[in-house]
C-alpha cells in the first residue's frame, strides 16, 4: 500500500527539512520530496519514532512480577503513547525461574507477531550488592560459566542486553556473554575509577543509568561516573526525569560526554505484589521509600532535554533515537528517517505532543 504524507517540518536523524512529502510503501520509505507538498493538510513536525533500551512494566504489571506476553503487549502500547517504536522489555534482579519465564514472554509475543520487542534486557542478579538500589539483596550474586551458558542457551536470539557489575563477573563469563551478540553494560557497579577503565577499554562499550547504582564521582575517587566522563567512546544511559538526576547534572554530563550519551525511561508500574512493589509518588515510583523507577515516556524524555537542560531539539531527539540504535547495533535499527529505511515515524504538534505514531 502506497502512503504520502505532508511535513512542515522534518527531522532525520541528521539534518532538519522543511515542506516536503514522504511517501512509503509496505512499511519502507521510498521518497522525500517538494513535489505535491500540500500545506493544508501538512503534519507540523515528523521525527524518527523514539527506541527505549529499559523498560519494566505499564498499566499496572511488571515483567518480572507478570513474565507474560500480554505483559508486553501492555509495554509496547504504553511505548507507542510515548512516541517509542522499539523497546527493551526489562527485568530486575530475579531468580533464574522468572528469567527463564521473561524469556519464554519474548518468545511467545514476537513469534505470535507481536511488535517492537528488541529483546529481553536483564538487568542483575549479577551485581555489586554494594550497589543495588532497589535490587533485592538476597538474590544478588556472581554467576557461574554453567548458569551464564544454560540462559543463553535457552534465551538465544531473544536476549538483547545483560546489565552487570564486571567487577563481580569473571571475565570469561563477559566475553562468553558478548560472543553471542548481546551487548554487555555495565551497572549497579563499585567498581573504582582504575578498574572501571580497565573494563571499558576492554570490551564493554556501555553503561546503564548514569550517576544512579555506581560509584560516584569524587575528587579523590573519580569512580565509574569518572571513567564513563573520562573515556573517548563508552555509551551510557540516563534518566532524564530530573529525580534519577538532577537536570543541572544532566547538563554537565552532556557537555562531557557528547553523543556518547543517551536516555532510557526506566518506566516501571505499580505494583503491590511480589518482590518488586512499585508505588507511584508524585511523577516518579518508589519501592520502600528508596526510588525504584520513572513514570516517564520517551518523548517527555525529549521535551524534559528540550526544556530543563537545554538541548537543542534534534540533539534531544538522536539520544532518544539514533544513540540507543547505534548502541545496539542490529541491522534496520537505525532511529533515522532515509529513503529505503523502515517508515517509523512520530508525527507531532507544533510544541511537541503527539499526533500520531506511523510504524512500520
Amino acid at each position: 500500500m502506497h502512503t504520502s504524507l505532508s511535513v512542515q517540518e522534518l527531522f532525520t536523524g541528521s539534518e532538519w527539512l522543511s515542506e516536503l512529502v514522504i511517501s512509503f510503501e509496505n512499511g519502507k520509505i521510498v521518497s522525500m520530496t517538494k513535489e505535491d507538498y500540500d500545506p493544508k493538510n501538512a503534519m507540523p513536525l515528523v521525527v524518527p519514532a523514539l527506541i527505549d533500551l529499559q523498560i519494566y512494566g505499564a498499566e499496572n504489571k511488571l515483567l518480572s512480577e507478570y513474565p507474560e506476553a500480554t505483559t508486553i503487549e501492555k509495554i509496547y502500547r504504553y511505548c507507542l503513547q510515548g512516541g517509542v517504536a522499539y523497546f527493551q522489555p526489562t527485568i530486575a534482579s530475579q531468580s533464574n525461574e522468572i528469567i527463564f519465564k521473561a524469556i519464554d514472554a519474548v518468545k511467545e509475543y514476537r513469534n505470535n507477531g507481536g511488535k517492537g520487542c528488541i529483546g529481553l534486557h536483564i538487568e542483575g542478579p549479577w551485581i555489586n550488592i554494594a550497589k543495588k538500589g532497589a535490587h533485592l539483596a538476597s538474590i544478588i550474586h556472581a554467576p557461574t560459566t554453567k548458569e551464564v551458558e544454560e540462559i543463553i542457551a535457552y534465551g538465544k536470539d531473544y536476549i538483547s542486553m545483560i546489565t552487570l557489575a564486571p567487577e563481580v563477573v569473571d571475565k570469561n563469563i563477559i566475553d562468553l556473554i558478548q560472543k553471542n551478540n548481546i551487548v554487555v553494560s555495565a551497572g549497579h557497579t563499585d567498581a573504582a575509577y582504575e578498574l572501571a577503565t580497565h573494563f571499558l577499554n576492554n570490551g564493554i562499550t556501555v553503561a546503564t543509568h548514569l550517576y544512579n547504582a555506581m560509584s560516584a564521582l569524587q575528587h579523590r575517587a573519580p569512580g565509574m561516573v569518572g571513567a564513563l566522563f573520562n573515556h573517548n567512546t563508552a555509551r551510557c544511559s540516563l534518566v532524564s526525569d530530573g529525580y534519577h538526576v538532577d537536570f543541572a547534572a544532566i547538563k554537565i554530563a552532556k557537555k562531557i560526554m557528547g553523543e556518547r550519551l543517551f536516555c532510557i525511561t526506566d518506566a516501571v508500574a505499580t505494583t503491590k505484589t511480589g518482590i518488586y512493589q512499585h508505588q507511584l509518588v508524585g511523577d516518579k515510583y518508589e519501592s520502600h521509600g528508596i526510588l525504584s523507577g520513572s513514570a516517564l515516556t520517551q518523548l517527555k524524555s525529549v521535551n524534559n532535554l528540550v526544556e530543563k537542560v537545554g538541548i537543542d531539539l534534534g540533539e534531544a531527539i538522536r539520544m532518544c533515537s539514533v544513540y540507543p540504535a547505534q548502541v545496539m547495533q542490529i541491522k534496520d535499527l537505525v532511529g533515522t528517517i532515509e529513503i529505503g529505511g523502515k517508515a517509523d515515524l512520530l508525527c507531532l504538534s507544533a510544541d511537541r505532543r503527539l499526533i500520531k505514531m506511523i510504524v512500520a
